[in-house]
């Protein structure tokens, strides 16, 4: 009788995994994690339901969850190579190079003649060399000097871009460092292949003109006269500049990097003057738009103007981070949305997301867009300009709009938002980092972060910091809704998320919030995506990332 029951058990456990897998096939992930979660209830002692679940989680990028699933399921069985090489895929996806080294080592070591992991193993081991190398040559940041204060675009012609002595001295040594460092981590088998990353790395850096001899890499801002783009007459960007720029970019054209140079150099001196919390003033009658993740989705960009009209004075925006990376038209995007700035200050207003940020824009794709699209100084200028981009908005002392969430602490007030230093890389831990980071919760309270980074929180933290804040609502983004919206914590946290379609392959609505004063109640709008040229998201992100996409 038992024996039955027990089988009983079991069959409705593989019936909910079949499910789930089902789901998974159809991008519902999830659904497919709720049917991981029934199969778990059920049997406890699966380490392939926790594998599955673990999969689910890093579709839906809950990297945190997927660690903490990966490493029950190799809990229940150690031998079970695919809960190391999902944990290890969560680990490369945070950009924890080193442990996912550890984890595909253990792939490996499991199976040992599985071409697929052999092929990963490469990549992270290349990975970690190519971080052990930029780590050990890494300039003291009291020796840096900023790339904006080394271009100068009314200069025509070609401008000297300085480069630490330091730098290049250190580079013998950084070297016998770094094959130190990283033959302890992957064996002295390794010698050899570290040699040649070694030199792969330093060819690369050279050829970005790091060792050029006098330390000076020419910047050519001439405009050549067979040149047809958009064109900034003097230093006003002006709205037939934007227009034509951005019909320039839907047919896939360039801006000319003098004029990028332009538009980003003047976003970075507007910004570096605004706090780390600005106040949006909206007089009676008229409106504001919030948006939220656009991620790269160029096209889908130009529809909220086409449905929402373009930003101006009397039609201002609120663009609530995560503007680059995952979508293949980042650097579109971001020279868009800083072109409007530049324009007209009160038409467009950006907060920072968790992307704008060094560590993100590496893994993601938005560096190597640059790259490829600009050159290896916008990638220094980007990463300076994100550091000064606000952190939140406050819109007519009601509504309070981030990209993340609130904190792992009580009392935390406006001024303390305000007095944030934010001119840095975001911190692993901290004030900064939870605004970046974290997300809403259904229970009440506190948790851990299903991301692996921030913390979760409930309603009752969220009327807290309304209630002690004398706010009404808050508005964030950071998570893709499948309606492109949702309304949680009784009405008072409303998530927007506006890149439908995300990755090609969530099919998500997008949705943007006009808000119209005096009584700002929120009219949310849902929009779906629209075609774009046949150039694949995350076509510029890194190798072994792609490897997981």
């Amino acid at each position: 009788m038992l024996n039955m029951e027990l089988g009983n058990i079991t069959t409705r456990a593989e019936e909910f995994k079949f499910q789930a897998n089902e789901a998974f096939k159809a991008h519902k992930y999830t659904q497919a994690i709720d049917l991981y979660s029934q199969a778990i209830d059920l049997n406890v002692e699966n380490a392939v339901y926790y594998a599955n679940r673990a999969f689910a989680h890093i579709r839906l990028e809950e990297y945190g969850s997927a660690i903490q699933d990966a490493s029950k399921a190799i809990e229940i069985d150690p031998k079970y190579s695919k809960g190391y090489y999902r944990r290890g895929a969560a680990h490369l996806a945070m950009g924890k190079f080193k442990e996912a080294l550890k984890d595909f080592q253990q792939v490996k070591r499991i199976c040992p003649n599985d071409p697929d992991a052999t092929k990963k193993l490469k990549e992270c081991e290349k990975a970690v060399m190519k971080l052990k190398f930029e780590e050990a040559i890494s300039v003291p940041e009291s020796e840096r000097r900023s790339v904006a204060d080394s271009v100068d675009y009314h200069k025509i012609g070609s401008v000297p871009r300085t480069t630490s002595f330091l730098t290049q001295v250190g580079v013998v040594s950084a070297a016998v460092a770094t094959v130190a460092t990283v033959v302890k981590l992957v064996g002295p088998g390794a010698a050899a292949k570290v040699a040649m990353v070694l030199m792969l790395v330093g060819a690369c850096w050279w050829s970005r003109g790091l060792f050029n001899g006098s330390g000076n890499q020419e910047l050519n801002l001439e405009v050549e006269p067979q040149y047809s783009g958009a064109r900034i007459e003097g230093d006003i960007v002006t709205l037939d500049f934007v227009k034509k720029m951005m019909d320039d970019f839907r047919n896939q054209k360039s801006l000319h990097k003098r004029y990028a140079f332009q538009i980003v150099l003047q976003m970075r001196e507007m910004l570096r003057g605004l706090p780390s919390l600005v106040d949006i003033h909206v007089p009676d009658g008229n409106h504001l738009t919030v948006c939220g993740d656009v991620h790269g989705q160029f096209y889908d960009l130009l529809n909220i103007f086409e449905l929402n009209g373009l930003p101006s004075q009397d039609n201002p925006y609120l663009f609530n981070g995560d503007f680059v990376d995952r979508g293949s038209f980042s650097v579109e995007v971001i020279l868009t949305l800083f072109a409007f700035k530049c324009m007209c200050p009160s038409a467009i207003y950006l907060a920072r997301g968790n992307h704008e940020s060094k560590s993100m824009n590496n893994i993601y794709g938005f560096e190597g867009e640059v790259r490829s699209k600009l050159n290896e100084t916008f990638v220094e200028l980007f990463a300076e300009v994100f550091c000064c981009l606000p952190l939140a908005h406050v819109i007519n002392g009601k509504v309070f709009v981030v990209h993340g969430g609130l904190f792992s602490v009580d009392g935390v007030s406006l001024s303390d938002i305000r007095s944030i230093d934010r001119f840095c890389e975001p911190p692993e831990e901290g004030l900064m980092c939870e605004l970046l980071w974290s997300d809403p919760q259904p229970l009440p309270g506190r948790g851990p972060s299903k991301r692996g980074v921030g913390l979760s929180f409930g309603v009752d933290v969220t009327k807290r910091f309304l209630q002690e804040n004398h706010l009404d609502l808050i508005v964030r983004s950071h998570e893709v809704k499948d309606e492109g919206y949702e309304i949680e914590h009784d009405g008072k946290l409303i998530t927007v998320f506006s890149a439908p379609n995300y990755c090609d392959q969530m099919g998500n609505n997008g949705a943007f919030i006009r808000f119209e004063a005096p009584d700002l109640k929120p009219d949310i709008v849902t929009f779906s995506a629209v075609p774009h040229p046949d150039v694949k998201p995350m076509a510029y992100a890194n190798n072994f990332l792609r490897m997981f996409s």
